[in-house]
């Protein structure tokens, strides 16, 4: 038996979660949208401050720049794969493995988010996280296995500066 093969490079393996990112969330939007009916069953209780629902965003996080009509979605679509192909210049650049996993999570979820706008005209959303507590914004908030990927994505490269030795500080000793 064969032991599965690591990606060799931050780069491949960058565009390999890129692709189980992107993979995961087009299967988790088709099957709630056309196997499981969850516009027919919303909203469900998973926990108390977590619901699945259906929304479709036609912007971005928070239906920021909405874009409702073909040549603003356009628009939109346009700066999203701008924004994309920036960041696969980033991965294309790296060193870091973690970098690249970081990045291809990030690629994947903004690729979903692009895909759904493209096919769909908007962004499904489905997990709806509220809360009581005072946390503005946050106490309502509805995402999408794409939005998660990008958010962890997002996470990892904060820690991961913040682990690291800055090389205008290495260079200070």
């Amino acid at each position: 038996m064969t032991a599965l093969r690591r990606p060799s490079s931050p780069r491949r393996l960058g565009l390999a979660v890129a692709a189980l990112a992107l993979a995961l969330d087009q299967a988790n939007k088709y099957w709630l949208l056309h196997v499981f009916d969850v516009e027919a069953r919303q909203p469900i209780r998973l926990l108390p401050f977590l619901d699945v629902v259906l929304s479709w965003n036609h912007g971005v996080s928070y239906s920021l720049l909405a874009s409702e009509g073909p040549l603003a979605r356009l628009g939109l679509l346009a700066l999203q794969f701008s924004i994309i192909g920036v960041i696969c210049f980033w991965l294309w650049r790296t060193a870091s493995r973690l970098t690249g996993a970081a990045l291809g999570l990030i690629i994947g979820g903004a690729l979903g988010n692009a895909l759904d706008r493209l096919l769909r005209g908007a962004v499904a959303d489905f997990y709806f996280l509220h809360t009581e507590l005072p946390v503005g914004p946050l106490a309502n908030y509805v995402f999408n296995l794409a939005d998660a990927a990008i958010t962890v994505g997002v996470l990892t490269l904060i820690v991961e500066g913040f682990a690291q030795p800055s090389a205008a500080g290495e260079e200070a000793k």
